[in-house]
């Protein structure tokens, strides 16, 4: 379904880039993709093969899928541009974080079937864990459409309570920086040991890349899969006592809280 839908990128920073890389990436007609940015627009446009349009508005005439890919403090200024140009026939995908469908469709003028997306920074290398909500004008293909696109860049979830997307913000969104602090800081503890920083830096990454694919593929519950590799008396559950005594579990779960607090915060506004 996908395959045969024209796709339009207003913006083509980070996430949009990566989706645009991602799309190409599984062979998808470089033709039937429409950029507008006049900051990146040129560039990508150029460097992938794809069309490059006048305006937002000439984009949105153009496509049968919108994804608006712009900072959350413009995108009431871009919804505002196409509003004319936006009917029930245009399924418009937000991935601004913060930013409810409520108002997105009041700037919509009540045009347009709408999904909020979340990705996050791993898109950038094919890694993403994305999570949608669907407007109440959406189909079945639309959510098909929409957790394909978002599956050339990663894995995606689907919620019905929009006010979850907080929640997904704080573990999904912002989680990668707590798993690059983690990485940096396991690298620190080998290097500390006397380990050089580059081994240090490869064995913390890919420690933590094949942990995170067992969970996903084998479908073990995390903590059968760390009993598995904690023998009595070993090495392993005397590093995890210290973690334990440390806090770093609930330092994990408050870090979630705190995230999902701020992006509630910032969506109030």
């Amino acid at each position: 379904m996908l395959m045969k839908k024209n796709i339009g990128f207003i913006g083509s920073g980070k996430m949009g880039g990566a989706l645009i890389k991602g799309i190409i990436s599984k062979n998808f007609n470089r033709k039937q993709i429409f950029v507008s940015d006049p900051a990146e627009g040129k560039r990508v446009a150029e460097e992938f093969g794809i069309n490059l349009t006048g305006s937002n508005s000439e984009l949105v005439s153009n496509v049968d899928v919108v994804i608006i890919a712009v900072k959350p403090n413009r995108i009431f200024d871009v919804l505002d541009e196409i509003s004319q140009a936006v009917n029930d026939e245009k399924l418009i995908i937000s991935i601004a974080a913060g930013i409810k469908l409520e108002g997105i469709k009041v700037h919509l003028k009540n045009n347009g079937r709408l999904i909020r997306v979340m990705p996050n920074i791993c898109a950038l290398v094919g890694q993403s864990a994305s999570c949608i909500f669907c407007g109440p004008k959406t189909t079945a293909d639309d959510r098909e459409a929409a957790v394909a696109l978002l599956s050339l860049v990663g894995r995606t979830a689907i919620i019905n309570d929009e006010s979850l997307m907080d929640t997904v913000t704080g573990l999904s969104g912002s989680g990668p920086a707590y798993i690059f602090a983690a990485i940096e800081a396991l690298a620190d503890g080998a290097v500390k040991m006397g380990l050089d920083r580059q081994n240090a830096t490869l064995l913390a990454a890919q420690t933590v890349t094949g942990a995170a694919q067992m969970v996903l593929e084998t479908k073990i519950h995390p903590e059968q899969l760390k009993d598995m590799v904690t023998s009595p008396g070993g090495t392993t559950i005397y590093g995890l006592s210290v973690l334990e005594q440390r806090g770093f579990r609930s330092a994990l779960i408050d870090a979630v809280a705190a995230a999902t607090e701020r992006s509630r915060d910032l969506g109030s506004r």
